[in-house]
């Protein structure tokens, strides 16, 4: 994966360090020592190196370039739909029942390998950096960066909550019209897997829902959801929490009558390019599987109001 960057240096930086420079622009210690010991940084055409101090009018040219794909990820052709692709990243509508990345008896059936397979039958190395994470079966849209700048600056942004996140979500019962569940999230006791609402040891997390529709004959509720934090099965702790788990949630809710998964889909992306720095907006509808539980008589429908 090869890309270019070009800046040409205004007054605001005239006199600052090619070091500090990249810093300001999201390069972290590692990629611009990368870039350095590459030779890929020059200063209008000529070599550089990172003490340099750059004058107004200056062109910076930077050169990022990686020859080697991830190891031990095995390319598999697996189903991998593309919403949008650039030079820096890609959105992907991932589909239920696909891991983000490989682990024990997971090793040919992930996203990473998906990604590696896609890659591959470009010709092109690829090193494979998700940067917001579904559970196994969660579905929907995913951001990929394709390079090492790009995933560097979107991990700024996501700490940063500058990543904004929308799900959809089946919920058992009927779900009030709209609210928020403020309540601590931590490990349940003796496992590395679940989670639970622990009031005394848990990190902050707060979830707001809003109702779409109520399916009477299935008795549950289609809910919209936005995270002001991201933490481990947060809609999934914060609905059972309420009342309201979601089915077919093997861990929180293991009923399978009506789903053999946790309906639950990332619907909607907001943020800012990493490099353009253009607003980037992705919607996707539900899978066919929630549409399924959503379908037929006994809908209510709720007006559409941002939660």
């Amino acid at each position: 994966m090869k890309r270019d960057f070009y800046y040409i240096i205004g007054a605001e930086h005239a006199g600052e360090s090619i070091e500090f420079f990249l810093k300001s622009k999201g390069y972290s210690k590692h990629i611009i020592i990368q870039v350095r010991d590459a030779g890929g940084i020059t200063v209008d055409g000529s070599h550089a190196i990172t003490p340099q101090k750059l004058n107004q009018g200056q062109t910076l040219h930077i050169h990022l370039e990686e020859m080697v794909s991830s190891p031990r990820i095995v390319p598999t052709p697996l189903p991998f739909p593309i919403i949008y692709e650039d030079e820096d990243l890609m959105i992907i509508n991932k589909p239920s029942n696909m891991p983000i990345h490989p682990s024990q008896g997971n090793f040919e059936n992930t996203l990473a390998n998906a990604a590696a397979w896609y890659f591959q039958q470009k010709g092109e190395p690829y090193v494979y950096r998700v940067i917001n994470r579904l559970d196994r079966d969660t579905t929907g849209l995913l951001i990929l960066a394709k390079h090492a700048l790009s995933a560097c600056i979107l991990s700024q942004m996501s700490s940063r909550r500058e990543i904004h996140r929308e799900y959809l979500a089946i919920a058992r019962g009927r779900v009030g019209s709209r609210g928020s569940i403020c309540a601590p999230i931590g490990r349940a006791d003796a496992s590395t897997v679940l989670r639970c609402v622990d009031w005394e040891n848990g990190d902050d997390a707060c979830t707001h829902y809003r109702r779409i529709l109520y399916c009477e004959r299935a008795d549950c509720s289609l809910v919209r959801l936005r995270l002001e934090t991201g933490r481990t099965h947060q809609i999934r702790v914060h609905m059972k929490h309420i009342g309201h788990p979601l089915p077919g949630d093997f861990l929180y809710n293991p009923d399978y009558r009506l789903m053999k998964r946790q309906p639950l889909h990332s619907c909607q992306l907001d943020f800012c390019h990493p490099i353009t720095r253009e607003e980037m907006h992705f919607e996707e509808g539900l899978p066919g599987d929630m549409q399924w539980i959503c379908s037929g008589e006994g809908l209510s429908p709720i007006p559409s109001e941002a939660p």
